[in-house]
């Protein structure tokens, strides 16, 4: 069954550079309405238990590190076919491929530092999502 929300995070570089009020302004213009946000930092262990599924691959001390290198903005977002939805809005992971008017076209630098994360299927997003808010942060 297809679900209606999503899992997003505006990372470091993107809350470092000033850049979450316009991320998230394009967000609510691609249709989507936020159901839970919130403004925290990751520890390292937090970081790294978040992408434990890359713990296997060489980028993923690069990107603990980097994940708890600063504030991120998390949110659960809802919108009719969410998922894709969401992947198309935020573009392709290196920005350099992304298509004019995507999120990382817009506010990312690099393949490393992309601006922002979205969930990769439903369950993710449920499992992330529940990583950040329990139930009584929806709505």
């Amino acid at each position: 069954m297809m679900s209606n929300r999503t899992f997003t995070m505006v990372k470091p570089d993107a809350t470092g550079k000033g850049y979450t009020g316009a991320i998230l302004d394009q967000m609510i213009k691609g249709g989507f309405a936020i159901k839970a946000m919130k403004w925290t930092r990751l520890t390292p262990e937090q970081a790294g238990e978040f992408y434990a599924i890359h713990k296997e691959r060489p980028f993923y001390g690069e990107l603990v590190e980097f994940m708890s290198s600063g504030p991120i903005v998390a949110a659960i977002l809802e919108k009719e076919n969410a998922v894709a939805d969401f992947r198309k809005l935020i573009g392709a992971t290196n920005p350099a491929q992304a298509e004019e008017g995507t999120i990382r076209k817009n506010f990312a630098s690099s393949v490393g530092e992309n601006a922002v994360h979205g969930s990769d299927s439903d369950e993710n997003a449920i499992i992330e999502g529940s990583f950040f808010f329990s139930g009584l942060e929806r709505f």
